[in-house]
């Protein structure tokens, strides 16, 4: 009797103790709990409201219902300026997400190997991802300029412009003062940063299991089947996830074609990324309704590819738990 009766006192006693800590809790995570609050829940809030909102920013909002969605449609199907963003931003990311992801992983298998100087080799391959975005789009404005850039002056010196000249192709190569190279170029530029994505590819190289090389040696396995049979299939969690950032990175690209084009998305809108026709909307024409819903239909784009992905993958990732 005895027993319970303690029992039944220490229960209040342990809630209050429960609730202090709570109380307590939130007491040092409320800095964090109100710039979530102001900074992320609040902004996103307002710009769906904004969305179906005509809204200048120098005025009140006017509810408009779908209408900013409803122009959106219209400019989509006369294939104006919005069409040309989408566009150029669909060509971006259809080839500079798979190019890097492979340039990375085949720069990873290189610095992978035992050789004499590797911690160098690597910092040398990662430095470039760590130059702030503004200056390397600026030392990119230099390489590849048609006259005197070391782009065009490296393929003048290998023979790479002669081969292509004899190809049919106009030299020098114009890269950003040619609607035709524009793109491609900033895609060139992409490759020089993927240091990040070649440290991810690294580690998870060095965590592929030595004993299944061994196995894949006693069997007669090249290097090349090795890599195919064995490295790929333990690296495709890391591809995976390497390809959903570079999607999300790629349908949001914006500084690099906002510096070296001066905000003009020239030549000929060929680099008007679809970030950046958002950014003039908002900023510059102070449509911030019409730019509220390109951002969210941005949003929705996002999250259906990288569902799409992810439903997709299921048969072509291996994780090593899998009894498959």
């Amino acid at each position: 009797m005895t027993v319970k009766n303690e029992a039944a006192r220490d229960r209040p006693r342990a809630g209050a103790l429960e609730r202090r800590h709570t109380i307590n809790g939130l007491l040092f995570t409320s800095p964090a709990i109100l710039s979530l609050a102001l900074l992320t829940i609040y902004p996103l809030a307002a710009s769906l409201y904004y969305s179906f909102c005509s809204y200048s920013v120098l005025k009140p909002p006017e509810w408009v219902g779908i209408g900013n969605y409803r122009l959106i449609w219209r400019d989509l199907t006369h294939r104006g300026l919005l069409y040309e963003a989408i566009w150029n931003t669909v060509y971006y990311s259809v080839f500079a997400v798979p190019l890097g992801i492979i340039a990375a992983f085949l720069l990873a298998l290189l610095l992978n190997q035992k050789v004499r100087g590797q911690a160098f080799f690597r910092t040398l391959f990662y430095v470039p991802s760590v130059v702030p975005v503004v200056a390397s789009s600026v030392l990119w404005l230099w390489l590849l300029n048609p006259q005197s850039g070391l782009v065009n002056l490296a393929a003048k010196w290998t023979g790479i412009e002669a081969a292509m000249a004899g190809l049919g192709f106009k030299t020098p190569i114009g890269w950003l003062a040619d609607p035709a190279w524009s793109k491609p170029a900033l895609i060139l530029m992409s490759l020089w940063g993927v240091g990040n994505s070649m440290v991810i590819f690294l580690a998870g190289l060095q965590g592929v299991p030595a004993e299944l090389y061994e196995a894949a040696d006693l069997d007669g396995a090249s290097s090349g089947q090795k890599t195919i049979h064995v490295t790929l299939p333990l690296m495709s969690p890391y591809v995976l996830f390497m390809l959903i950032m570079g999607l999300i990175g790629s349908f949001q690209y914006f500084t690099q074609a906002w510096v070296m084009t001066n905000g003009t998305g020239s030549p000929a809108n060929s680099t008007m990324m679809y970030p950046m026709y958002l950014f003039q909307n908002a900023f510059q024409f102070f449509k911030m309704g019409y730019a509220c819903a390109m951002a969210w239909l941005m949003f929705v784009v996002i999250v259906a590819a990288t569902a799409l992905v992810f439903r997709t993958s299921a048969r072509f990732v291996y994780y090593g738990g899998d009894a498959r």
